[in-house]
Parts: C-alpha cells; sequence; structure tokens
C-alpha cells in the first residue's frame, strides 16, 4: 500500500450468479475435481458456482495451490466446497468452534495479572472487519480466537478507528493499541530498491504474524482493451491505472510500475474504479476479485468490465504490532501459535466460510 489501510468495501462472495455457467457440468459443488488441461479458477468456478469468483475455492484449496492461484497443473485434485463455503454437505458450520471452544474452556488463566491485549480495527470493510458483523469480521473473529488457542487465555479489548491512516502511523507508535487487524505486508526480502516509503515503513517497523488470510487480487480492463490480453503484470506499462485510496500497491512495486511507467489514479471506492475502467479515464483497476465482482454486480457491468486471467496477485493480510511495543513480538508469536493450532483443527476455514456465508445472505436479503 502507499497509504494505510486496505478497505476492500464491498464484497460479494456467495450472491447469486454473476455470470450464467457454461460447458457441461463436469465441475460439482460439494465434490472433488481434477484438473483438466485448459482449466482455470475462474472457468471452474464459473461451472460449478455460475460465478467466476473463485475465492472460495482458493480458500479451500491454498495447500495445493501456489504461486499464481490459475496456473493450474492438470490431474490436481481439487475439493469445491459447497456453495455456501461448507466442505460437504454433511458437514456443519461452527462444529469445529464448537468443539475447540470446549477444550479452550478447559485452560486454567495464569494466576497472574495480565493487561487485556488492545486490538485494533476500522469499520466499513466487511466481511472482514466491521462492528456490525458477528465478532467483528472474519479476520477479528479469527484473531480473537487465536489468543484463546494453544494453551492461550488472554483477555483482549477490540478498538474501532475509522481513519485507517492512523493505524499504524499514530496509533500503534503511540502504545494506544498493541495489534493490528489487519494488513497487506510485502515480502520485504525481495527487492526492497523497488518499494515505495510505506512498503519499507511496514517491513522495518513492525513486527507481523504469518498470514491471517489471503485474498486473490485481479486485474480487470475493457475486452477490448490492448491491456486485455497481456500475459503478465509487467505487461500494463504505460497504463492509466486505477487503485483505491488506501490500498496496497506492493504487486505494482515488485513488477516496476511506478510512475512514470504507469499514471496511478486513486478513488475512494471500488465502484469508482469499476467506473473509470468503463469511461475511459483509467486502462485497468486491480483490486479483490471478490471485491470487483461484487462492485460489477452492483453497477450491472456483468461481462463489460472482464478480469485479465493470465495473471493474478495473492495479497496477503497480516496482524502488525510496533517494534517500539516491549510484548510486541510476543504477542505476534501467541497469536502465531493460536492460528497453527486452528488451521490444523479447521477452525480457520469453519470462521472464514460461515462468516463469509453470513455475509452473503445478508447482502441477498439486502438486494430482494
Amino acid at each position: 500500500m502507499n497509504t494505510p489501510g486496505i478497505k476492500f468495501g464491498l464484497v460479494a462472495l456467495g450472491l447469486a450468479a454473476l455470470i450464467s455457467p457454461i460447458g457441461a457440468a463436469a465441475q460439482v459443488a460439494c465434490k472433488s475435481y481434477t484438473v483438466e488441461a485448459g482449466d482455470t479458477l475462474a472457468t471452474i468456478s464459473e461451472t460449478a458456482y455460475g460465478s467466476r469468483d473463485y475465492q472460495i475455492i482458493f480458500n479451500a484449496n491454498r495447500n495445493v495451490i501456489a504461486g499464481n492461484p490459475n496456473n493450474l497443473t492438470p490431474g490436481t485434485v481439487l475439493n469445491l466446497p459447497c456453495a455456501d463455503g461448507r466442505l460437504t454437505a454433511a458437514s456443519q458450520f461452527n462444529e469445529v468452534v464448537e468443539r475447540e471452544e470446549e477444550k479452550a474452556a478447559k485452560i486454567k488463566a495464569r494466576n497472574v495479572y495480565e493487561p487485556p491485549i488492545r486490538l485494533l480495527a476500522g469499520n466499513d470493510w466487511a466481511p472482514y472487519t466491521d462492528e456490525g458483523l458477528s465478532g467483528g469480521g472474519f479476520l477479528m473473529r479469527l484473531s480473537t480466537t487465536a489468543l484463546h488457542r494453544a494453551g492461550n487465555k488472554r483477555e483482549y479489548n477490540q478498538g474501532w478507528v475509522n481513519d485507517f491512516n492512523s493505524h499504524l502511523y499514530t496509533l500503534l507508535p503511540a502504545g494506544a493499541y498493541d495489534i493490528a487487524v489487519a494488513w497487506v505486508v510485502p515480502d520485504c526480502a525481495k527487492n526492497p530498491d523497488a518499494m515505495g516509503e510505506d512498503s519499507l515503513y511496514r517491513c522495518n517497523g513492525f513486527y507481523a504474524s504469518q498470514p491471517l488470510y489471503e485474498s486473490v487480487v485481479g486485474y480487470f480492463t475493457l475486452p477490448d482493451s490492448k491491456y486485455a490480453g497481456a500475459a503478465s503484470i509487467e505487461e500494463l506499462e504505460g497504463a492509466v491505472f486505477c487503485r483505491m485510496d488506501g490500498f496496497f500497491t506492493n504487486d505494482l512495486e515488485e513488477a516496476g510500475l511506478v510512475e512514470p511507467k504507469i499514471t496511478l489514479v486513486r478513488p475512494r471506492t471500488p465502484e469508482e474504479c469499476i467506473e473509470a475502467v468503463m469511461n475511459g479515464t483509467a486502462d485497468a483497476t486491480g483490486m479483490a476479485i471478490q471485491q470487483a465482482n461484487g462492485a460489477i454486480a452492483a453497477l450491472g457491468m456483468e461481462n463489460e468490465v472482464v478480469q485479465n486471467e493470465n495473471f493474478t496477485h495473492l495479497s496477503t493480510i497480516r496482524l502488525l504490532a510496533h517494534k517500539s511495543n516491549p510484548y510486541g513480538l510476543q504477542y505476534i508469536s501467541m497469536l502465531n501459535n493460536g492460528l497453527n493450532e486452528m488451521r490444523q483443527s479447521g477452525e480457520w476455514y469453519d470462521i472464514v466460510s460461515s462468516s463469509l456465508s453470513e455475509y452473503s445472505s445478508k447482502l441477498q436479503s439486502a438486494s430482494n
């Protein structure tokens, strides 16, 4: 990011079909599927779910998909979750959570006073973080749950500040909060000379947790744009590129796409970036595919703005503690241990999928 904050805005995972499915329905939700030559996650998702928003498939198969999520190897077996995110039709949401909560309740708190860990997030980033959602959104749910796993039993306070720019630059350095939920951190070992000031600040000023969530970022253009057939992000050189204000830019920096090689425009919302592509004030835009499909559907621009499926970027979201916090590294270690246990037990997936399913149901109800 060039400025702090990663407000994705409208997310449409689980909404009704954005594009009608095509071809023989060889891919069926709630079943496994063996990748064939020519398959991409987008085409598999389109057939199984009627939507090219394949984040749901990535979430269920992140251990077998590496690098470019659309660079699939024929013969790879993918688990296609049910349309609502459950891994099988027989499974129930939150059954893993309830089992892990029972185990955690038996852990005795230490007979030593330890102050509550102060977690900081912002609103209007549904379903990731928002006070109006169950548990404060699924990234907040993952964070608070991790504090009660792996033998931990730490109390916490949730803080909500909607000025995202203040989180990393003011509130954490001042000691007002301990942990920022949740931020994109670039690959700090990869070409630091190409990093912008904000990326370097994140690498040098903070302790970062292991990945909390990996969001697939896609790149979108008009179908007849000269950039629609670009084979790599580097081929966007010369473009007017739209990215929302506060959204990360390390993917562009890693590809050497900094001004003047591109012209970067920074409106506030994803809808404004999609509209910029439509009216020709931008050549391309890049954002989470969940977010883009939601904005495209909200604007009624299905098939008018398309994803270039030749390349994607994995946006890795982490928890951050400022290095001036004397307990920062301890807190990050505690969270990492909890997250490791949650992934092994299946609780991580259960929290993410149930939260996304709940949010998409709310969106569908609001649209009816």
